[in-house]
């Protein structure tokens, strides 16, 4: 079954080009993630940690009418 797939892959042209694009976006989302979260200021990061634990009432107030 492989060879199916090698041998099809080997007729495209520059084939070689799309591995070496996908690491290289792949890379650079997962830097510019890492970049963001530890740039975040320690205020927003309580803000979004504390998202969980908020009690909406306009769910409760929309749900009783």
């Amino acid at each position: 079954m492989l060879r199916f797939i090698k041998h099809n892959l080997t007729s495209i042209d520059n084939i070689e080009f799309y591995p070496i694009l996908s690491l290289l976006i792949f890379v650079l989302f997962f830097t510019g993630v890492i970049y963001y979260v530890m740039t975040l200021k320690k205020s927003k990061i309580n803000e979004l940690g504390s998202i969980p634990f908020e009690f909406d009432n306009s769910i409760t107030d929309k749900e009783e009418k």
